[in-house]
């Protein structure tokens, strides 16, 4: 099972900066919510994608702020990792202090700043054998890499710190085949999860949205 398919809501961006959300859950009114906003829904290898095209920062921001404001009255449990949504009206963000590679069941990082390698040894993440890459806390089951990762990268952007996550997904094209299980309607709203908001810095842009921190 990839990444995209744990949280009721994953919102992620491609490497050629399509941003795609996709549902692992039934949702009442999400297609409405989603198309309203200018996404355009896709059956692709089994499931349904939502995808906006590669634009501007701000217009893709405010787009995916609507759409997400929206699924928030159905699922708390949602991952933003897309950086393509990432806007700051203050002007334009920082070059990554910070990345992420989610790829095929695991996780690395590499961070360039002291305080970028200090905040990931915070959240349990070690120095490599290559001496420049960072590894997750051991022990930890998909889910928890997940929150692993959306826990520091919260962290890094209350900081200021520009972040990058590549899910390893070239092109819409490439985004992973639906697992094999039904899917089931959300009936009730899972307890409320860590939120992060979708802009750079403290006063910019779109209302908070949820991270799913997995595990919490």
């Amino acid at each position: 099972m990839s990444f995209v398919d744990l949280p009721d809501v994953f919102v992620g961006s491609t490497a050629d900066a399509h941003t795609f959300v996709i549902l692992n859950r039934r949702l009442r009114e999400a297609d409405r919510l989603l198309t309203d906003a200018g996404f355009t829904a896709r059956e692709h290898n089994g499931r349904t994608i939502y995808l906006l095209p590669p634009g501007t920062p701000q217009d893709t921001n405010e787009r995916a702020g609507i759409a997400l404001y929206g699924l928030l009255a159905r699922t708390h449990d949602v991952v933003d990792l897309s950086w393509t949504t990432r806007w700051n009206p203050q002007g334009p963000l920082p070059g990554p202090d910070l990345r992420f590679q989610l790829a095929d069941g695991t996780v690395t990082a590499t961070a360039r700043p002291s305080t970028a390698r200090s905040l990931l040894e915070q959240h349990g993440f070690s120095l490599a054998a290559d001496g420049s890459s960072y590894r997750p806390p051991p022990g930890l089951d998909q889910s928890g890499l997940l929150g692993a990762v959306t826990a520091a990268e919260t962290h890094a952007y209350t900081h200021g710190l520009g972040v990058r996550v590549d899910l390893g997904i070239p092109t819409p094209a490439d985004i992973p085949s639906a697992p094999h299980h039904p899917s089931t309607a959300v009936t009730s709203t899972p307890p409320a999860t860590l939120a992060r908001r979708r802009t750079h810095g403290p006063n910019a842009g779109t209302p908070a949205t949820p991270r799913r921190g997995a595990g919490r």
